[in-house]
């Protein structure tokens, strides 16, 4: 195993390279480019600047988040060569400065959905990450982009940057009638042309599940469950064609079982990548925060968990993900240093524990 810990940039993230680098057990990032729109090359010049700013803090990038699947691509339309072209020179030029595993999803127009990004956790008086069916209300999917955008602390958010978002109304309309066959079939079509490469230059491309885990607004969503990601590795039948399993959007349906799911795709070679954390189920429907990542502050079993990945995939990258806002931090919600630091030290704690138990 890699811990590892998501970074935005120096131009765009409160924590710095040098904290992170003091975090105990900690080896390198799943990087990110934020200012990088869907369907954009990622130019060799700009990569090797981000990787070269990486190294020269003592850390490892060898994981890049978020080189998003422009939407052209998932609704199937004709210009989606163009992007799919595109998204095969990025990959090469990833390729040529040391990055093994890309972090992707297939979720159409929305990365993630929260309705509040800052709710109060009475039991310690931090906050965290929260969501209430019965608070979307009457809210529609424009409505909630703007109390996302306002809420942000004055950060871009991941999956709710404003480019890719500007259209929105327009995407919706495009994806009416969209099924989740429909876009299984745009999916694969995406695989074929992708997978070859990856599968030449030695690159991973590691699917995130949708966030939460269950359709919203209507839009098909097809990667929460167990079977729905066996589905996913059938479209185009390779290693390459892995996964990035986060407990957190896994386990924010109940009826996952998240250390269950991680051992079945463990065993088939399948998981390239984790996003570890925790969330506590609050009384509803549809109704959790998200917690620190300690097993008894919510609902998931880390230690199963962390023992699942330690018996089927040792050598993923992992990253403790959304950690509470603490000791007065302001920074990007769900993406502050301090508890996320926390959590991977926690972690790590468990990973040792395991691996004497084991031995």
């Amino acid at each position: 195993m890699k811990m590892t810990f998501r970074w935005f940039g120096e131009n765009s993230d409160s924590v710095k390279l040098s904290q992170i680098r003091q975090i105990p057990g900690m080896t390198g990032l799943m990087g990110f480019l934020d200012y990088k729109a869907a369907g954009e090359v990622w130019t060799e010049e700009e990569i090797k600047a981000y990787i070269d700013k990486v190294h020269e803090a003592g850390l490892e990038c060898e994981v890049i988040e978020s080189v998003n699947v422009h939407e052209d691509i998932k609704m199937g339309l004709p210009s989606r060569d163009k992007y799919i072209e595109n998204y095969n020179i990025t990959i090469r030029n990833l390729a040529k400065y040391g990055v093994k595993v890309i972090v992707y999803n297939f979720m159409p127009v929305f990365d993630w959905l929260r309705t509040d990004l800052a709710h109060p956790i009475p039991e310690d008086g931090s906050n965290s990450l929260y969501f209430d069916e019965k608070d979307l209300g009457t809210m529609g999917p424009v409505e909630i982009v703007r109390k996302t955008a306002a809420d942000s602390n004055g950060f871009t958010l991941p999956g709710w940057e404003p480019e890719r978002l500007a259209e929105l109304e327009n995407t919706l309309k495009q994806y009416e009638g969209m099924t989740p066959d429909k876009l299984r079939e745009n999916y694969k079509y995406f695989l074929d042309a992708v997978i070859p490469v990856c599968e030449e230059v030695g690159i991973r491309m590691a699917c995130h599940p949708d966030d939460p885990a269950w359709p919203i607004f209507g839009l098909p969503r097809i990667a929460h469950s167990k079977e729905q990601f066996d589905l996913i590795c059938g479209l185009h039948d390779s290693p390459a064609n892995a996964l990035c399993l986060c407990t957190g959007s896994l386990g924010s349906n109940e009826n996952n079982n998240v250390p269950e799911i991680i051992r079945h795709f463990g065993e088939k070679n399948r998981i390239a990548a984790l996003h570890v954390r925790n969330v506590k189920f609050l009384d509803g429907y549809h109704h959790f925060r998200e917690a620190s990542h300690l097993s008894k502050d919510g609902d998931l079993d880390m230690f199963a968990i962390m023992k699942a990945i330690y018996d089927t995939c040792p050598d993923a990258y992992v990253r403790p993900d959304h950690g509470r806002m603490i000791w007065d931090e302001v920074g990007r919600p769900g993406y502050g240093l301090y508890d996320r630091a926390l959590g991977a030290t926690y972690l790590n704690g468990l990973w040792e524990a395991i691996d004497r138990l084991s031995r």
